[in-house]
């Protein structure tokens, strides 16, 4: 890793007050996944692009400080490595806010319902109170999906400054994820015009085969968005219609 990204997200060269060891022991933390749990010390360095002595001293370190475990051959992330999520968490006071305005609305819409920011071209799920799964991938706080092709994430597209918004859409070309998947560039920023305009959006089946969702900004006290809220549910249970004229005034609409 030889750059850092400046605030538009576009690579640039160290700073000099540029900790590239924090660079690469972060890599190493994000190495893991649901398909990678468990990895080698050999896996670890090949995944991280660091020498397996680099990589060794990274891992050992995160052991001592109780972010890793190993049983010598295999290497595995810790529950305490949840704690660097939670302090973003708690420091922006968000979910704790949210949560009962969402399970208010759970009990009346009978769907699951999430909050998400805005990570570059991703959304990140910070807050949510599920119903039934819908979807083939397990949806927890953590998760990210490409902005663009989900209903908060064009909420919180459509919220941007124009250069921000360029910065963001230039770090991920939008790809047909299912065959009704909003994939041209400007058809994209049209739909993102009309979001603006409305101050809501309806997602069908963009993201995921008979996954419909419809979400609206979250805003601070000065009118700035913040976040994204949804309500997702199954295109065999609510059609677009239903979701715009029922759930958005169900009680959605008052969480912008």
């Amino acid at each position: 890793m030889t750059g850092v990204a400046d605030a538009g997200g576009t690579p640039s060269g160290p700073r000099p007050d540029h900790v590239q060891s924090l660079v690469r022991g972060l890599a190493v933390i994000r190495a893991f996944d649901a398909e990678h749990p468990e990895q080698t010390l050999s896996d670890v360095a090949r995944a991280t692009d660091l020498t397996r002595a680099a990589a060794r001293r990274f891992l050992l370190t995160l052991a001592d400080l109780g972010y890793v475990r190993t049983d010598g051959r295999l290497f595995a992330l810790t529950p305490r490595v949840l704690e660097l999520g939670y302090s973003y968490l708690s420091s922006m006071g968000l979910p704790e806010i949210a949560m009962p305005h969402l399970e208010s609305l759970v009990g009346r819409v009978r769907e699951s319902v999430s909050v998400s920011v805005l990570d570059g071209p991703d959304v990140v799920y910070v807050a949510r109170v599920p119903t039934s799964r819908i979807m083939t991938v397990t949806i927890t706080i953590g998760t990210r999906f490409p902005a663009y092709a989900t209903s908060m994430g064009r909420v919180l597209l459509a919220a941007l400054p124009a250069p921000e918004l360029d910065a963001s859409l230039a770090q991920r070309r939008p790809e047909a994820l299912t065959d009704r998947t909003l994939a041209d560039p400007s058809g994209l920023r049209a739909e993102l015009d009309r979001v603006r305009a409305d101050g809501f959006c309806v997602v069908d089946q963009e993201l995921e085969a008979g996954l419909r969702s419809i979400a609206v900004p979250v805003r601070d006290r000065s009118g700035r968005v913040v976040a994204a809220a949804n309500v997702s549910t199954h295109a065999t249970r609510a059609s677009t219609e239903q979701l715009r004229d029922d759930v958005l005034h169900l009680g959605l609409d008052g969480l912008r």
